[in-house]
């Protein structure tokens, strides 16, 4: 054995049990500390903070474009109705249709034109626990369900055609100011037909949604059609007429 082997030996030894412990350090500190994951939870933490507002601003804006478009669809159903009765438009129905009103309506004529199944056969109508899915007739926004009778979050302007005793025959062109004049509006009550006390205060972006009578629709802070102070809808708007002058 030459001098220095053992020594040598001992040295690739020493070596070697150090890499092993290297190695051994290395495979301890595999997992996560205490602290390194309170950090990843607060960071986590932090991130749901700034998106969940963002993700409830974009749900929100979608309900309210979903909603817009069946105010349109409900306005192209008026549009053909008068094209297809003499310009008349259809009869505004009863404001709360019972199992015998299936005859005369807004909710009874329009649906037929855009080829939809009748108001009375919905299951959501008398059912609260129904699921309405996506429709025509629902404003995703909005969460009243029936009260066992009926179900409408569209209620439709009392004071152009007149309502019961009062309902009168209109042609559409006997209105000068189709583009003022209210015609369907998102509602917090439950009548098919109302006035401006119906108009719900705080359904899309601090308002609500309205169609009008030449078939456009769109979006009022509720400020424009509300007086908090007297507790009472407004109707001195001039882009949100409830009471049209009829050309003779």
């Amino acid at each position: 054995m030459k001098p220095g082997t053992a020594t040598d030996g001992g040295e690739k030894g020493s070596c070697v049990c150090q890499h092993a412990h290297d190695a051994g350090s290395d495979c301890g500190r595999g997992g996560f500390t205490l602290v390194e994951l309170l950090v990843v939870i607060a960071i986590i933490v932090i991130l749901a903070g700034l998106l969940l507002p963002v993700l409830a601003r974009a749900r929100s804006k979608a309900h309210a474009i979903s909603c817009l478009g069946n105010l349109k669809q409900w306005g192209l159903a008026t549009c053909l109705y008068a094209s297809d009765n003499q310009d008349f438009l259809p009869p505004d129905g009863t404001p709360n249709p019972g199992e015998s009103s299936t005859n005369t309506g807004w909710y009874i004529q329009l649906p037929q034109i855009l080829g939809l199944p009748r108001y009375h056969d919905q299951a959501w109508r008398t059912n609260a626990a129904a699921d309405p899915g996506r429709s025509v007739w629902i404003c995703p926004s909005n969460k009243r369900r029936s009260n066992g009778h009926n179900l409408f979050h569209y209620c439709l302007n009392e004071h152009v055609n007149g309502t019961g005793e009062e309902d009168q025959p209109v042609r559409l062109a006997a209105i000068p100011t189709t583009a003022a004049v209210v015609w369907l509006f998102d509602s917090k009550n439950l009548p098919a037909v109302g006035y401006w006390g119906y108009v719900h205060t705080n359904l899309h972006r601090v308002g609500a949604q309205f169609l009008f009578l030449d078939g456009h629709a769109r979006h009022f802070r509720n400020t424009d059609y509300w007086d908090f102070l007297e507790q009472k809808g407004r109707t001195n708007h001039p882009s949100i007429v409830w009471m049209p002058s009829l050309d003779p």
